[in-house]
């Protein structure tokens, strides 16, 4: 199977062309969604999730204090560091298992936001990023999530890699600016991983 990594920085709109891939009928792994998931109900995970960030990681509930969570390692990168060091594992066994259960696919889709950041790329053979200006992507961000301010947007793209870079590294790019219509590029996308499918199942 076709694994195809797919990334960009927040507000990219990433998330608009997985959907459009999922109307072609490409599965999509969303490693965000599945990383909340892995880490509310892996047993393990959550024991060392508590026994590294303290009770306060779930809530009366049960269920995972984002809240918390966040403001325990958003600004200390050696805390970032080991929750991520803690959780991404858990997601790339997710992923496998997710992985199983699409196998008919003639390809799939797994985005990840810090695709690079995180070493997710190595488990795809190809990555595309979904690239848009900085102010686009930050007027968009401001749009959908009111209760940022700018500078929290500006921190959030500080910690992830530039856009120069993310296009440097990947092998496809979409560019969603205002100004180029999404779909035809990703139909276009569409019709080459189907080739490269069709190749990687000859070889």
């Amino acid at each position: 199977m076709l694994k195809i990594g797919i990334t960009g920085g927040i507000g990219s709109g990433k998330s608009i062309v997985c959907k459009c891939f999922q109307l072609l009928g490409v599965p999509v792994y969303d490693s965000d969604t599945r990383a909340k998931w892995v880490m509310n109900f892996d047993p393990e995970l959550r024991e060392q999730l508590i026994s590294t960030f303290g009770p306060e990681t779930y809530d009366a509930q049960q269920q995972l204090n984002r809240t918390y969570l966040s403001q325990r390692v958003f600004h200390d990168a050696e805390q970032l560091a080991k929750l991520n060091g803690l959780v991404h594992p858990q997601v790339r066994k997710d992923f496998y298992r997710w992985l199983d259960v699409n196998i008919q696919a003639p390809y799939v889709l797994k985005e990840a936001a810090l695709m690079f950041e995180s070493n997710a790329y190595t488990q795809v053979d190809h990555v595309l990023t979904v690239s848009a200006p900085i102010e686009v992507r930050r007027a968009r961000t401001l749009l959908r999530d009111p209760h940022r301010n700018a500078a929290q947007v500006d921190a959030i793209m500080d910690k992830q890699l530039s856009e120069e870079e993310r296009i440097r590294r990947a092998q496809f790019v979409l560019y969603n600016d205002d100004a180029q219509l999404v779909l035809p590029q990703v139909v276009q996308l569409h019709q080459r991983f189907l080739a490269l499918a069709v190749d990687k199942s000859i070889l």
